[in-house]
């Protein structure tokens, strides 16, 4: 955004002549600016045309004086349009010494901040006018553009090793005092969570089986397990399923009654066993849950952040589940295959686990080569259109059930819960039980 008829945007020519007078004075200091500007930080076009010259430059071992600037400008042909080398001198001479370099660099980043916000505050508008029809789309659109210029803009870099010592020990004395018991968020299965020390806030953790071993139902059982244990919400987004399907579920398995007859309306409402009795009292169990559900489809991961966001501004968030990833939509552009996408995808939620600091339990689909193998329990190499799925991941679990493949297995519940990546502990197998007409699984040796 350069100029306007009405409004100069905010800028300080001054302090982007600073900046490159600082470089052209002392070499070095293209290491601590390029760590605040980016080149499309500079108003002028001419200071971004030589702050890309510095650059390029810089990166090749190149002098960064007022005559290897100008000759690579003019191998661009950029001298003249940029003021030529009487411009490049004029500039040398703009501050005596390189000293305040860091500071007037902080300045044109933050003018640029400033003209960013300003732009994004004209597209909002004009979406606002143009997107009547869409209230919700236009609304998530605004908080994605907002959201991305926090984040080009948000600071990095270095943490000396005394403050990460301090934040360290302070974590581990926390867990000494706790005796060993679980640090992340429990799931309700104690041996997983005895492997694993519960979900971990920032951790990526995916689900995967084949169809038809029970994911949807894994993720509903450990949200239904955690809600009990947390206050802060639990964020469901179902790809695939609607609210109404998910809620059935949960009235499922908390009332430990048969999904079929809900779905049929063969309730039985005698005796002891009197199934609308059971339906009162989980749905007042289940009012009580912080659980949000969200079954749009075709979302994207800036869909799923900016309503995570939304809601942990207003009540806090404490676990995020998606069912399942290879539903959600990419953003490329151009011609990119699916693996790429789906690099691109996990990439991003791992980085929406880190910035919301809470795990993330994405599901997802395996391929059909595990069918055609005698061993049919997953492997790494079996997770589906992409190996980023592995390499995001913090943690990879697989649910197998041999009494689905094999008709004469003697415990058709059993289920292998197969911890196959764990990246900062133990990887096992946890012995789960999966009771089918409830969508519930259970420990192995729990009642059901």
């Amino acid at each position: 955004m350069r100029s306007s008829p009405e409004r100069v945007p905010p800028q300080n020519l001054e302090a982007e002549m600073a900046v490159l007078g600082s470089i052209l004075i002392d070499r070095e200091i293209m290491s601590v600016a390029s760590e605040i500007v980016r080149p499309e930080d500079f108003y002028a076009v001419a200071h971004e045309t030589i702050y890309r010259a510095l650059k390029a430059l810089y990166e090749r071992g190149a002098p960064l004086d007022k005559i290897s600037l100008a000759d690579e400008l003019r191998t661009q042909e950029k001298l003249e349009p940029v003021g030529g080398l009487a411009y490049l001198t004029a500039l040398q001479d703009v501050v005596p010494t390189s000293a305040s370099a860091e500071y007037y660099a902080k300045v044109v980043a933050e003018k640029a901040l400033l003209r960013q916000l300003i732009h994004a505050g004209g597209r909002i508008a004009q979406m606002g006018f143009e997107q009547e029809d869409d209230v919700e789309g236009a609304l998530n659109a605004s908080e994605s553009l907002i959201f991305e210029i926090g984040q080009r803009n948000r600071s990095g870099g270095f943490t000396h090793v005394s403050d990460l010592l301090r934040q360290t020990f302070e974590t581990l004395d926390q867990r000494y005092h706790q005796h060993g018991s679980i640090t992340g968020l429990p799931t309700g299965f104690p041996d997983f969570d005895h492997m694993t020390a519960g979900l971990q806030p920032g951790n990526l953790i995916i689900l995967a089986a084949r169809p038809a071993m029970g994911k949807t139902s894994m993720a509903l059982t450990l949200a239904a397990n955690a809600a009990s244990r947390v206050e802060k919400p639990i964020a469901v987004f179902s790809l695939e399923m609607s609210n109404d399907e998910l809620i059935q579920r949960f009235l499922s398995l908390t009332a430990r009654l048969d999904a079929h007859k809900m779905r049929t309306g063969r309730l039985e409402s005698r005796g002891a066993d009197d199934d609308w009795e059971k339906l009162s009292r989980a749905m007042n169990v289940i009012s009580e849950w912080p659980v949000y559900l969200d079954d749009q489809g075709g979302l994207t991961v800036a869909d799923i952040r900016s309503r995570c966001r939304r809601l942990m501004a207003a009540q806090g968030l404490s676990l995020v589940v998606i069912d399942y990833l290879q539903l959600l939509v990419g953003t490329s552009k151009g011609n990119v295959n699916r693996n790429e996408e789906l690099s691109t995808i996990c990439r991003q939620l791992k980085t929406l686990a880190k910035e919301l600091s809470v795990p993330i339990v994405a599901l997802a689909q395996l391929n059909r080569g595990v069918e055609s193998r005698n061993d049919k329990r997953p492997m790494l190499s079996d997770l589906r259109d992409s190996g980023a799925i592995e390499q995001e991941a913090d943690l990879v679990t697989f649910l197998y059930r041999e009494g689905y493949y094999n008709p004469d297995f003697e415990d058709e519940n059993l289920t292998e819960l197969i911890v196959a990546k764990h990246r900062n502990g133990p990887v096992g197998t946890v012995k789960l039980r999966f009771f089918k007409e409830y969508t519930l699984f259970v420990s192995d040796g729990e009642p059901r």
